[in-house]
């Protein structure tokens, strides 16, 4: 009896675990994904960034977006509102990648995501993370290496560990992209809610 006892007490602290793990996943409010064959004329489809208010808090949220190209620079940036129970989705030619601070397209970055109660945009660009948004990204990838057609897959984005030094360079790098150009290239553009495609 006592080692039956035994066995109820491990599975329930393992389901007490896995249930921790799960709820801190879905309490973050950041996020990474990436982002692949962007902006080539040769007929690669557009991908996607998605992202919904899961209503938790009852107020707007900002789905704060820092696009970096594949050498680690960040290119764009802009903060999206989102409402409760609001989809926003933001496409990677157009919105996310279309006016990078360097004129340069690059086609492969990484894509972070600070969920924030208030707007990150001048003249400080600091956020407030405050859990309740979620982002899902497609992902564009071609069949073979070289040539070929593309497939298209797509993916929860990466609930992540958002220390203040991270928070803080971010939030600095895009205060920087405002300033640089006077606030017009390296600005990403948000899609209105109502206008999702």
């Amino acid at each position: 009896m006592k080692r039956h006892d035994l066995l109820l007490i491990f599975f329930v602290a393992v389901a007490l675990m896995l249930g921790g793990t799960a709820s801190a996943q879905n309490n973050s409010a950041y996020f990474v994904t990436y982002f692949s064959n962007a902006l080539h004329s040769d007929a690669a489809p557009d991908s996607t960034v998605r992202v919904i208010n899961d209503g938790s808090t009852g107020a707007n949220l900002w789905a704060s977006f820092y696009v970096f190209d594949d050498s680690q620079e960040l290119q764009e940036c802009c903060s999206c509102a989102v409402t409760p129970d609001g989809l926003t989705s933001e496409s990677m030619n157009n919105n996310l990648t279309g006016n990078p601070l360097t004129g340069r397209l690059k086609s492969t970055g990484v894509i972070k995501m600070i969920s924030s109660s208030v707007a990150a945009g001048g003249p400080n660009f600091t956020n407030k993370p405050a859990s309740g948004l979620r982002v899902w990204a497609t992902h564009v990838q071609r069949v073979t290496p070289t040539s070929g057609g593309y497939r298209i897959s797509e993916s929860m984005g990466a609930a992540s560990n958002l220390a203040s030094s991270e928070e803080t360079l971010l939030e600095t790098l895009c205060f920087y992209v405002n300033l640089l150009d006077g606030g017009r290239q390296g600005i990403c553009s948000c899609t209105p809610e109502d206008a999702d495609f």
